[in-house]
């Protein structure tokens, strides 16, 4: 059966956003697999420690993240 993770720096979304990641993500996974898997599908998130994810060397928090969502330079 399907497990999905999901990797995101923590303190970025929110218990709602995580709980609407997890709701879009398992119907994502039934479109291609069907609703009789269902019971049988795993969608989780991992929290991965602010500074402890980089991108070109760049280190991200909370703050980079919400920045460039913003569409600001982080």
């Amino acid at each position: 059966m399907p497990l999905v993770t999901v990797d995101v720096i923590k303190d970025v979304f929110t218990k709602e956003q995580k709980t609407d990641i997890i709701e879009r993500v398992t119907n994502a996974m039934l479109a291609v697999e069907g609703e009789a898997l269902r019971p049988y599908t795993w969608v989780r998130i991992n929290e991965i420690e602010q500074g402890d994810w980089a991108i070109g060397g760049q280190q991200l928090t909370a703050a980079s993240v919400h920045a460039l969502a913003a569409g600001e330079a982080a």
